[in-house]
């Protein structure tokens, strides 16, 4: 059941288009999610963006922008334990979720109130690291979307390989050590952005993007997450095994990975991609890991790809 009370959306630092509209919305286990859409008078179609961890509809404002500008309209939600909705662990500063299958919950709420937001034409998806975990778990349950694309999907883990058996010994038995909500070590409760120089952040090479988010993070704090917890990582890791032992879908797939990745598992990416029936990889040169927050070229690059691919599937079937 959703909840159409208003919830906010800072305009002044999400750079979206006007009109952006936020809602509260209840997902089937009581928690509260927060929905943005930005509509689009004649709108050849509906992107559902599925954002990553630790981030927040604003982060995508632009994003919005750039869809709106090639015919497209945006929905996005903050998922549970980050953005305005509800935390789900005891430390509100960390990402957590009890069972990887619970962000299918907070898809089916999303989908549930699409039709209060007035959105109507063909859906598109459009999913961003952890978010595409969500996305490619969520095609496979049936989305009704006419194709799709990636960015930098989390569909494995990047970490050096002699990390990889204790990063799956500390997270499985952290239960048993009473530290499932612990903050997963080498990370830290503050939000990147702000403890990582620019020199060093694996996420863009675009300065003024980066202190785009900073501004962000320094105006709304309550939009920020840090490190997640080793519940998180275990679940992860334990979501990303399962979907590389099932075949891709029969959904029409267009996935960006910039060449300067360094935060998700490449060689998981490309044999996803090398296997996909009517699914292409697009590198893209210079690209870190948002390839949607890099610098004009490079984003104009990705938005035309992005809109070309959903343009050519306007009269596709859904899923």
């Amino acid at each position: 059941m959703t909840d159409a009370t208003t919830a906010p959306l800072f305009d002044e630092v999400a750079d979206g288009p006007e009109g952006g509209i936020a809602r509260w919305i209840s997902t089937s286990d009581g928690v509260r999610l927060r929905v943005v859409h930005w509509p689009l008078e004649g709108a050849k179609g509906t992107v559902l963006l599925f954002t990553g961890r630790t981030e927040y509809a604003e982060k995508y404002g632009r994003a919005a922008a750039d869809f709106a500008a090639r015919g497209y309209a945006t929905v996005t939600l903050d998922w549970r334990g980050q953005g305005l909705a509800d935390r789900v662990s005891g430390d509100p500063a960390l990402g957590h979720v009890a069972e990887f299958s619970d962000y299918q919950k907070d898809v089916a709420a999303l989908m549930e109130a699409l039709p209060g937001l007035g959105v109507e034409g063909p859906l598109f998806l459009l999913a961003h690291s952890m978010g595409g975990a969500i996305g490619l778990r969520a095609l496979h349950d049936g989305l009704p979307v006419a194709a799709a694309a990636f960015s930098a999907p989390m569909w494995g883990i990047g970490m050096p390989g002699p990390l990889r058996p204790i990063a799956w010994l500390l997270t499985g038995t952290s239960h048993l050590l009473g530290m499932v909500e612990a903050i997963t070590p080498g990370t830290k409760s503050e939000t990147y952005v702000l403890y990582e120089p620019f020199e060093r952040n694996k996420l863009t090479h675009d300065r003024e993007m980066y202190d785009h988010m900073r501004r962000q993070a320094q105006a709304h704090p309550a939009l920020m997450i840090g490190g997640p917890t080793m519940k998180w990582l275990n679940e992860a890791l334990r979501e990303t095994r399962r979907l590389a032992r099932m075949p891709s879908p029969a959904v029409p797939c267009l996935t960006f990975l910039g060449s300067d990745e360094a935060i998700v598992d490449t060689a998981r990416i490309r044999a996803r991609m090398a296997a996909w029936p009517n699914g292409r990889l697009q590198m893209i040169e210079g690209g870190h890991h948002e390839v949607m927050m890099e610098g004009p070229a490079i984003r104009a690059q990705v938005f035309d790809a992005c809109a070309a691919h959903f343009d050519a599937h306007l009269s596709a079937p859904t899923s």
